[in-house]
């Protein structure tokens, strides 16, 4: 709680004032059973009109204040809430960004979905009942003690009697709750992959009729979530029946002990009777109180999830940039090994050194490593063995800013947005209209474009979802060369293509970026052929490496490869 608190506190001013009107009205409220016991003990008797209408107007002008005041601090709180709320989704949110590859993999993006959701919107209703019925409970539960102990200490302590109880009822929940709702929220997260996993693959789901699949599927997570939600609900239903039980008591014990203090003129009618206005405004209090514990209790479990994320460390520092370099490749690997688990090696000991302008190729099965050798590269994960240099520079001394910007990058199931085809292809960077319309006519992208109505303003669906495959990754390679990179990755981007579009793709790329080194990482023999230097991976190891004819000759599964998909030829 305490990193998540820690955001209230440019808002402490606010919030003081906010207070304090809500004392102030809180204040007003507790004074209306005193002036009612004063009007008919010491009032009505006098018979004066005056009088009566004097305090009266007092009891109007208490209501009165207490509802204007209670409003005014309501409005208070909501905005403090609302601004409180708006900077710690941002914060998690950009936090989520910062995260490595590796800690993003940790958390999963369900998980991180709901924290960014969930989590928040159980820590915007605790802070803004806080403000709201926080102050007022239990002032009016001190309040109500300390006048009911000045009017007739003996029935007071009758309530006070019962607030160890309570407490103790309390305490014991609260220690059951957090764990039961941090597994509510985990289920939570379960249940957001699911349908996060079938949004996105709808159209298969239809194609092959597993509605009823898929149903069954997310009726297993919903019912785990609802046996989660009951039992977290009946633990902390208990609360409320007990403490209504406990103050039914208290209520017992005060009328009894009353009617024998009226009866031997200990006591008398009126005292009693706002004895008993009090007790039902403590009665209020405490079953305020316990729905406020209620509500701490989800979010105590929600601020540990969020806290958890936002004080995540930074686990791809910068390192000090050595003072010697080695030779003048633009790219270099030097004995990499790398494992996502720790336990096997998903790459081993690769090796290769590439000239600026030069073009490497990485071809393999599906699995063989050739995906985690450009995440990699792009330090989204560090190596566990060897380094991987830029220039002549570990990428580890180089910070995020410096490193992103070197790189162009398009993956196979990159996004787009809702939003122009230009805006898709700018994607927020200062890039100017005769780049990005360059950058479209490399990608082969800008005959297909300007066939739109609107062009280049022609407005793209969610996930580019009325475009072929073909017209996404051309869009997807334009978006990676518009900043004219130094370094371009195209990591499958090209596999949506026929044959021709492909050629001509990489003879645009050839003849327009010829400063530009170009990683490209292909199923298709055809994509790498013209390559300087192409890899050939297979479960993680180097098994081939050279140009295309070295490797026919050298490489029997490269060889397999090409003549399986072209029968050795190839048609440009």
């Amino acid at each position: 709680m305490k990193t998540v608190l820690r955001y209230l506190l440019p808002f402490r001013r606010r919030m003081t004032v906010g207070f304090i009107i809500k004392v102030l009205g809180t204040v007003a409220e507790l004074f209306l059973p005193m002036l009612l016991t004063h009007i008919l003990k010491n009032v009505i008797k006098t018979e004066s009109v005056p009088q009566i209408l004097l305090y009266g107007g007092l009891m109007i002008l208490c209501a009165a204040a207490a509802c204007v005041l209670n409003i005014i601090a309501n409005r208070m709180a909501a905005r403090v809430t609302r601004n409180f709320s708006e900077q710690l989704r941002k914060d998690l949110f950009a936090k989520t960004l910062r995260l490595s590859a590796a800690q993003t993999d940790r958390y999963t993006v369900p998980s991180l979905e709901s924290r960014i959701t969930t989590d928040t919107y159980h820590v915007h209703n605790f802070i803004g009942m806080m403000q709201r019925m926080g102050v007022r409970a239990p002032i009016l539960l001190l309040g109500g003690i300390v006048i009911t102990l000045l009017m007739d200490a003996h029935l007071a302590l009758v309530m006070i009697a019962l607030l160890p109880l309570i407490f103790l009822v309390v305490y014991g929940i609260r220690r059951h709750g957090v764990p039961l709702y941090k597994g509510v929220q985990n289920a939570v997260d379960g249940m957001v992959r699911v349908v996060r996993e079938d949004v996105q693959g709808v159209r298969v789901i239809k194609a092959l009729s597993k509605n009823e699949y898929e149903n069954r599927r997310y009726d297993r997570v919903n019912s785990r979530l609802s046996a989660n939600e009951r039992h977290a609900g009946s633990v902390m239903a208990i609360s409320n029946p007990v403490m209504t039980l406990l103050m039914n008591l208290g209520i017992i014990g005060v009328i009894a002990l009353a009617a024998t203090r009226v009866a031997n003129g200990s006591s008398d009618p009126e005292t009693v009777l706002a004895f008993m206005q009090y007790f039902t405004l403590l009665s209020m209090a405490m079953m305020t109180l316990s729905r406020i514990f209620g509500m701490y209790t989800k979010c105590a479990a929600s601020a540990d999830r969020i806290a958890e994320v936002l004080n995540t460390p930074i686990d791809l520092a910068v390192k000090e940039a050595p003072s010697a370099t080695h030779g003048s490749a633009h790219i270099a690997f030097r004995d990499v090994s790398f494992s996502y688990t720790g336990k096997h090696n998903h790459l081993s000991h690769v090796s290769l050194s590439l000239p600026r302008g030069g073009r490497l190729g990485i071809i393999g099965a599906t699995g063989s490593g050739k995906s985690t050798l450009v995440r990699l590269l792009l330090r989204f994960y560090d190596v566990g063995e060897g380094c991987i240099e830029i220039n002549g520079r570990d990428i580890a001394s180089y910070d995020r800013e410096t490193l992103s910007a070197m790189f162009g990058v398009a993956l196979q199931n990159d996004f787009l947005y809702a939003d122009t085809v230009a805006e898709n292809i700018r994607f927020g960077r200062e890039i100017s209209d005769g780049a990005l319309r360059r950058a479209a006519r490399i990608a082969q992208a800008d005959d297909f474009i300007n066939a739109f109505p609107d062009g280049y303003d022609h407005m793209l669906a969610q996930k580019g979802t009325n475009l072929s495959g073909g017209q996404k990754q051309r869009l997807l390679i334009a978006r990676a060369i518009a900043a004219d990179p130094d370094i371009l990755i195209l990591d499958d981007s090209s596999s949506a293509l026929d044959y021709k579009t492909d050629a001509n793709l990489r003879l645009a790329l050839a003849a327009e970026l010829t400063d530009t080194t170009v990683v490209t990482v292909a199923q298709r023999v055809s994509s790498v052929k013209d390559c300087d230097l192409i890899l050939v991976l297979e479960e993680g190891e180097v098994i081939g490496q050279g140009t295309h004819g070295e490797l026919l000759e050298s490489c029997p599964v490269y060889r397999e490869i090409s003549d399986s998909q072209m029968g050795g030829a190839f048609v440009e």
